[in-house]
């Protein structure tokens, strides 16, 4: 056990008002399900083809006044995953691909957001995180977008829309099933209504 001096535990002690209100500076927010999807895209023999998955849950924590410090952890349910494709559904979910009976969820974690160049995350912010598919844990970086409502007032952050849009390469997650006719990369589109908890 580490040697505890006075100027440790004083520079311990000083610390503790600087943690607490950074974590007090953090309002969670609720998705809008109803306003909220999370879809994908997929190249199938050569044709474009896309499909959505629901959000099983989500922890969202915005800093209003510093949004590079704001969280996000959003759970997706693989289970219930659709296409527009009908017949590809079974194949998605199958052991070679997202093996949805071993791993019935995604999970994305972010880790930092780099504000725009005008230090705004409505002009070409970025989120990295941990996604986590088929137990493979990888870091991603998605585009991301923040947005008041429209016609809302500068201070009104009481509802927010959220974008975020990106690609990964399944091989990398090892979901690589039906290699000859589904092409590596997969595109993520998500969209996303918050709203402020009180």
């Amino acid at each position: 056990m580490p040697h505890l001096t006075r100027r440790t535990l004083i520079a311990g002690l000083a610390a503790l008002p600087l943690t607490r209100t950074a974590d007090a500076a953090l309002t969670p927010y609720a998705l809008a399900p109803d306003r909220t999807s999370v879809g994908f895209t997929f190249d199938l023999s050569g044709i474009a083809q896309s499909g959505t998955m629901p959000i099983q849950s989500a922890r969202v924590l915005v800093d209003t006044k510093r949004l590079q410090n704001s969280q996000v952890d959003v759970i997706l349910d693989v289970a219930d995953a659709r296409t527009k494709l009908p017949f590809a559904r079974r194949p998605m979910l199958s052991e070679s691909v997202l093996n949805a009976a071993n791993h019935p969820t995604i999970r994305f974690t972010s880790s930092k957001i780099q504000l725009g160049p005008t230090g705004r995350i409505s002009e070409g912010a970025t989120v990295t995180g941990d996604l986590t598919v088929r137990g493979v844990t990888r870091p991603v970086t998605l585009t991301a977008s923040l947005y008041r409502q429209p016609g809302s007032a500068a201070d009104d952050l009481d509802m927010l829309s959220i974008g975020l849009v990106g690609t990964l390469n399944r091989h990398e997650f090892g979901a690589s099933g039906y290699a000859d006719l589904v092409q590596d990369i997969v595109g993520l589109n998500i969209h996303a209504e918050i709203v402020r908890q009180r």
